[in-house]
């Protein structure tokens, strides 16, 4: 049994990077291909599949994992920046959908309950899907995407809910006496949790950081297990995930962890959407296309006008509203389980099944191709989108880290850069890896972000656009190669300050655009800082001083 699990995840994943690799050719989105895959495999066309089971669950650790990441990125600035829009947008955007779709079921003929429950299943977007467009955008931490996740995962708890009154239904009892033992048993989670962390596990820092493997084994169990409890409590995963993330977000490993547990992540992400593409039952299908097709332009341009016209009163530009909008241009997991729920109870005809799932797969492959190409999209659209936007607006702003300078590595001399940065009065922060660094820059409240040099994501939160100066006190060459090159693609005008074990290391780092290589032996961190007091973050200075000495190390290295 378990060889041939083995070998039938072994065979999924080869025929979907098969497919990956058609769908990359003609430059479309993964994960289109993904839930194709699932479909070919599925049981209406080849029937590879023989362990749904299994797959379904590699598919529920990637939504754990998806949102457990998402939740160490939170901050109590993030919550009172988007808190309130997200909840007004989410509730509005649950309750209009649903109020129009019905009256738009009951026109389509469908009776009362199906309507109801149809109307309900396609108010919900899919925080897993967004929550991936937007990560392989970068761009989970802008305005819009903020909100985003803040309204979607608003709509999952409004989903569980749903899934609760359906299963009340469905045994012939609603009542709110069944509800008040899960809201306190919910809260006493929430607020154990939140404890945990920080009493518990804050002071335990050192010791977690001294080990990256215990530190990575700490968080997975971390997070399946407060997910786990969430769930059997009666929540839902993702609620769950979320709040183990978020209750370990104002630690300083956290964005260490979420950088070690995206490649996990994506892996089983992979699986969850091949498991939605085997759901998809094709032999009504015909039936069932012409109902599908409407109900699907429903979701595609009926929800995001909602939230633009929602978003528009409250004040924001037409382009976060747009933006924001598209997040809601498809039906969610939760819509699919709260119709099969409601087909078990027999409340609606199992049709109606396969026709959430015909608007799903086209809702999610449409609106990825909208997510993906969404600034495209906006200046086709811009003019016509006058009418959501009000005369006074809010002010734009971008989550990422804007500062003037970055220092990558505090241990060997880093603290005489941060004191030249103290007086002249630049914003900066820290990339360091070392746990005793994290503690010193703590106790000194230092800004820093704790993660390794070469990790992609992480300095991706950096706004190399606006930063003037980089310094990197690592020594070891090809990091620094890695840092100078990612750096000089964002902004060509940085000024580059970095070290060098040896003269022919230095000259290499030169001819690569280096503004100035630090070699212990000849010149120290105390001099280069020196002189960035007394000439600041010009580049023209660097030039000159990066000329005399690339002189002087190839003289000295000729006579060696």
């Amino acid at each position: 049994m378990h060889n041939n699990v083995f070998t039938e995840i072994s065979l999924l994943i080869a025929f979907c990077a098969g497919i990956a690799l058609i769908i990359k050719l003609f430059r479309q989105p993964l994960i289109i291909g993904y839930i194709i895959t699932g479909l070919i495999v599925g049981p209406s066309l080849l029937g590879l599949v023989k362990n749904p089971e299994t797959i379904d669950v590699l598919g529920t650790f990637g939504v754990a994992l998806l949102l457990f990441i998402v939740g160490l990125g939170l901050n109590p600035r993030v919550i009172k920046e988007v808190g309130k829009i997200s909840i007004l947008t989410g509730v509005g955007q649950v309750v209009f959908t649903s109020a129009v779709g019905y009256f738009l079921l009951l026109t389509l003929g469908f009776n009362k309950i199906t309507s109801l429950y149809v109307a309900v299943a396609i108010s919900f977007s899919s925080t897993i899907i967004i929550l991936k467009l937007l990560s392989d955008k970068k761009e989970q931490t802008s305005l819009y995407g903020m909100i985003s996740i803040g309204f979607l995962l608003v709509q999952d708890i409004i989903a569980t809910i749903a899934l609760l009154l359906a299963s009340a239904a469905g045994s012939g009892s609603v009542t709110l006496a069944e509800f008040l033992p899960l809201l306190a048993k919910g809260l006493a989670v929430f607020i154990g949790v939140l404890i945990v962390a920080r009493f518990v596990i804050k002071p335990m820092t050192n010791f977690l950081e001294s080990s990256q493997e215990l530190l990575f084994l700490f968080a997975l169990a971390w997070g399946f297990g407060v997910a786990t409890i969430v769930y059997e409590i009666g929540f839902s995963l993702e609620v769950g995930a979320l709040l183990a993330g978020a209750a370990l977000a104002g630690l300083p490993y956290a964005q260490e962890v979420g950088s070690r547990l995206r490649p996990l992540r994506d892996f089983f992400i992979i699986v969850f959407f091949i498991a939605l593409g085997t759901k998809l039952n094709i032999a009504n299908v015909q039936e069932i296309i012409p109902n599908a097709i409407i109900l699907s332009l429903f979701v595609l341009i009926g929800n995001p006008i909602i939230v633009m016209l929602i978003m528009g009163i409250l004040g924001y530009t037409k382009k976060t509203s747009f933006k924001t909008s598209l997040a809601v241009a498809q039906i969610s997991e939760f819509s699919l389980i709260l119709i099969v729920l409601a087909a078990n109870n027999g409340q609606v005809d199992e049709k109606i099944v396969s026709l959430l799932m015909v608007i799903a797969i086209i809702t999610i492959a449409v609106s990825s191709y909208m997510i993906i190409y969404s600034d495209q999209l906006y200046n086709i659209l811009e003019k016509y989108l006058r009418l959501f936007e009000r005369k006074k607006v809010k002010t734009e702003r971008r989550a990422r880290t804007s500062v003037d300078a970055v220092l990558f590595g505090f241990k060997k001399g880093g603290n005489e850069y941060a004191h030249a940065f103290d007086q002249l009065s630049k914003k900066y922060v820290v990339v360091d890896y070392d746990p005793e660094s994290i503690d010193n820059l703590d106790r000194n409240n230092i800004p820093y972000m704790y993660g390794d040099a070469t990790d992609l994501q992480l300095i991706e939160e950096i706004d190399f656009t606006k930063v003037k100066l980089v310094v990197s006190v690592i020594s070891e060459f090809n990091t620094n190669v890695f840092l100078l090159k990612h750096v000089h693609t964002q902004n060509s005008s940085i000024v580059f300050i970095c070290h060098a074990d040896s003269i022919e290391r230095a000259i290499e780092l030169y001819a690569l655009g280096a503004s100035f290589v630090v070699l212990p032996s000849y010149v120290g961190n105390e001099k280069v800082s020196t002189f960035i007091k007394r000439n600041g973050f010009r580049k023209s200075e660097f030039n000159k001083y990066k000329s005399k000495h690339l002189s002087y190390l190839q003289n000295h290295f000729e006579l060696q």
